[in-house]
């Protein structure tokens, strides 16, 4: 599986992934949605270079001006809710995109086990397309997975685009493992590297969910 590390050269993402890590402009929930969704628009910027273009032209009031333009079909998948501010970062790009949302949570059981429950999909076909998929946190890297196979059952998308914001190294060797090498590009922000008992990612940021829009009830 081929990956991109965004951090790896610094930019100014840096600055936004720093906002949203740090706990006193975290309290802003604004500023928290807005920051990933710059940084939604940082990655759909990067993945738009590894597209196909076709040539066109355009009619200007003086001439004709050639240009080459997006060719096929792109589906923006998101892992509701944390990932909202992140997909409208890629529809602020990608603005013809068709789009796609899955719901799924963490189950707990006993000593801080859990399982992932997927509880809805709603999606068009993804047979032949460019499937975006995006999640603001990848922690195990199991919701991420099951995304994955619930979508490919509308159809086996041309590509799949992976976008993580902030991994855990554990995340990324497992979706390593367990999807497509040659079908697949995963692209990170940054990956930190411990996983707490609870499988909450170490620095991480918090829960992406509750930053932007409130906590919820458990």
């Amino acid at each position: 599986m081929q990956q991109y590390l965004l951090t790896e050269q610094p930019s100014i993402l840096n600055r936004f992934f720093a906002e949203m890590r740090d706990c006193n402009i975290q309290k802003d929930s604004m500023r928290f949605r807005r920051n990933m969704e710059r940084v939604g628009e940082i990655f759909a910027y990067e993945i738009s270079k590894t597209l196909n273009y076709h040539a066109a032209e355009v009619q200007t009031p003086l001439g004709i001006a050639a240009t080459k333009l997006p060719a096929g079909t792109l589906v923006l998948a998101t892992i509701l809710r944390a990932g909202l501010p992140l997909h409208q970062g890629f529809l602020n790009v990608f603005d013809k995109a068709e789009n796609a949302f899955i719901a799924a949570y963490r189950k707990y059981g006993k000593d801080n086990k859990f399982t992932i429950q997927f509880e809805y999909l709603s999606s068009p076909s993804v047979a032949g397309k460019v499937l975006i998929l995006m999640d603001p946190m990848l922690a195990t890297g199991a919701s991420m997975v099951l995304a994955y196979q619930a979508l490919v059952s509308k159809g086996k998308p041309a590509h799949t685009h992976l976008v993580c914001p902030i991994a855990s190294r554990d995340g990324v060797e497992y979706l390593q493992r367990n999807l497509p090498e040659k079908e697949t590009t995963l692209w990170v922000g940054d990956i930190d590297p411990e996983l707490t008992l609870k499988s909450y990612i170490v620095p991480g940021l918090g829960d992406a969910g509750d930053l932007a829009y409130g906590n919820k009830t458990s």
